[in-house]
């Protein structure tokens, strides 16, 4: 499952029941709900990293690099591994308010 939402390829195996026998528009639901889920941990995961940052502003560009690739790497790895849960009850949530 790849979509709009640039994460990429998740195993069908993890995917929730209702989404992995459901139709297409429950694949774009949870595509998106997904992708907002992975935006959401990115956006705490920078936060986490900032806290990093050495207290007297000395950094090697080695290490501000690999700061600066935790956020999306750990987004990444958490969708590709079925989420959070957080998109689950977002596209439920859709589909029942679009009911």
């Amino acid at each position: 499952m790849s979509g709009t939402t640039g994460i990429g390829p998740i195993d069908r195996a993890l995917l929730p029941p209702e989404v992995r026998n459901g139709t297409a528009d429950d694949r774009k639901r949870y595509e998106a709900a997904l992708g907002f889920e992975r935006m959401l941990v990115s956006q705490l995961t920078r936060q986490l990293a900032d806290t990093a940052k050495p207290a007297d502003g000395e950094e090697s560009g080695a290490s501000s690099a690999y700061r600066d690739m935790l956020p999306g790497a750990m987004a990444d790895a958490i969708a590709q591994g079925g989420g959070l849960g957080l998109a689950r009850d977002i596209a439920r949530s859709l589909k029942e308010s679009q009911s």
